[in-house]
């Protein structure tokens, strides 16, 4: 059994990382074994590696190794391209193709992005590897392969299985063992190792002097998050290799070659939304009715002590509250307001009267009884809706009035009245 460091130096492997040496020790002992092994790391990391050491150090080395991108297959094509199909199978099948998995019939074959696959296509795959049988699209004849599989993906397989996008079974046959691959970002000096082993690598290719980093830079360097992984890292290092003239690599010069160094900007940290959350789109919209239809009974309060008074300055100093709850942040209605009582001023006592309505013989009535039919009547599907928002949120806050009042945007008195309204 070949040693974690000659499989390095074979296969061009820079780093000295615990993780990462773990990896490739895992590869090494299940590699004379046919159990399938699921690769996983994020996108850069370097996982095509794993199967090349996997297949050179097994009894497949001698015949064919294949890599397939699941990711970059068609959808309509993918089942074609790794089983095969017969003639006229489809429109375009012009011929018997073989796929995949009978060209490599006594190899290895490994599985890139197979976290994208199509469930039908999982479906195949499945008997594939519970009994190495698989059927070409357009046949109803059996036929056997004999192929190590060796997957990877960058997905995460949890949240696959649970959202319905991946088979559970399919999972747990794939991931017999699993090797996982660390990010660049936790391996600390070989981040630097892996530079200058770059930059000797473009500095003979384009033949030119070797690019080298200044201490500072380095700090930078390491300090990097590398969100590429070691993809990110050769691509920059191969940049500044070509554009700079000067090969002694300054913090600042390096600086501009890494994107989003020095930003503030808040990271994005995904919650579970909790059920009691007003989180659905129509919940929100509720939301803003029932905040809409309030400001309006609002101002039909306002609107009705303005003609009953009939003096816009008594009725400012009484509702100032109830004004500046209405119009928030927005000060126009001061100027409605001072141009009402500035109208008021020119006008005589009767037309501020204006009013006054004719009433029918019999008994008197109120002048102002038609401002009762302003309380209109809510639809029931409102209600439901209100009754379940403050529900909700009395859910939320543990029953507690005056928060829930607060997330509502009501006063508790209003939310106490609605909860005796409700029988709650």
């Amino acid at each position: 059994m070949e040693s974690v460091q000659a499989v390095k130096q074979r296969f061009g492997i820079i780093g000295s990382d615990q993780k990462l040496d773990r990896a490739i020790e895992k590869s090494i002992r299940v590699a004379p074994t046919d159990i399938s092994v699921l690769v996983t790391g994020e996108s850069g990391v370097g996982k095509e590696s794993i199967p090349r050491i996997i297949h050179s150090l097994s009894h497949r080395k001698h015949n064919k190794y294949i890599a397939v991108n699941c990711g970059a297959i068609p959808e309509g094509t993918i089942d074609s391209e790794l089983f095969g199909h017969e003639k006229g199978a489809f429109t375009g099948a012009t011929a018997t193709r073989s796929g995949y998995f009978e060209v490599a019939d006594g190899g290895t074959i490994f599985l890139d992005e197979v976290g994208e696959l199509p469930l039908p296509t999982q479906v195949r795959l499945l008997r594939i590897l519970e009994n190495g049988e698989f059927l070409k699209v357009g046949s109803s004849k059996t036929q056997k392969t004999d192929v190590r599989i060796v997957a990877a993906t960058n997905v995460n397989m949890a949240e696959a299985i649970s959202k319905g996008r991946f088979r559970e079974d399919l999972y747990y046959r794939l991931s017999t063992v699993e090797i996982n691959l660390p990010p660049l970002r936790n391996r600390g000096e070989d981040i630097h190792l892996l530079f200058r082993k770059f930059a000797a690598d473009f500095s003979q290719k384009y033949k030119m002097p070797t690019i080298r980093l200044e201490d500072a830079a380095v700090r930078l360097l390491l300090k990097y998050h590398w969100g590429g992984n070691i993809r990110q890292l050769r691509n920059i290092t191969e940049q500044i290799s070509v554009l700079e003239q000067e090969r002694q690599i300054t913090y600042d010069t390096l600086r501009n070659y890494l994107p989003d160094v020095g930003s503030n900007l808040p990271a994005v940290i995904q919650q579970k939304k909790q059920e009691s959350d007003f989180s659905s789109e129509r919940e929100i919209l509720y939301k803003v009715l029932f905040d809409m239809q309030r400001d309006v009974n609002d101002l039909k309060k306002l609107t009705l002590e303005l003609m009953k008074n009939g003096n816009a300055k008594d009725v400012q100093e009484e509702n100032s509250s109830l004004i500046n709850k209405i119009y928030a942040e927005n000060n126009s209605y001061k100027d409605k307001l001072s141009s009402m009582v500035d109208a008021e001023e020119e006008e005589d006592a009767h037309d501020v009267e204006v009013l006054s309505i004719p009433e029918p013989s019999g008994e008197p009535k109120d002048r102002y009884d038609f401002a009762e039919d302003i309380e209109e009547e809510e639809s029931l599907s409102l209600q439901d809706k209100e009754l379940e928002l403050i529900k909700k949120s009395l859910e939320k806050n543990n029953g507690k009035r005056k928060a829930a009042a607060e997330e509502l945007g009501i006063s508790e008195r209003t939310l106490y009245r609605k909860i005796k309204q409700y029988n709650l």
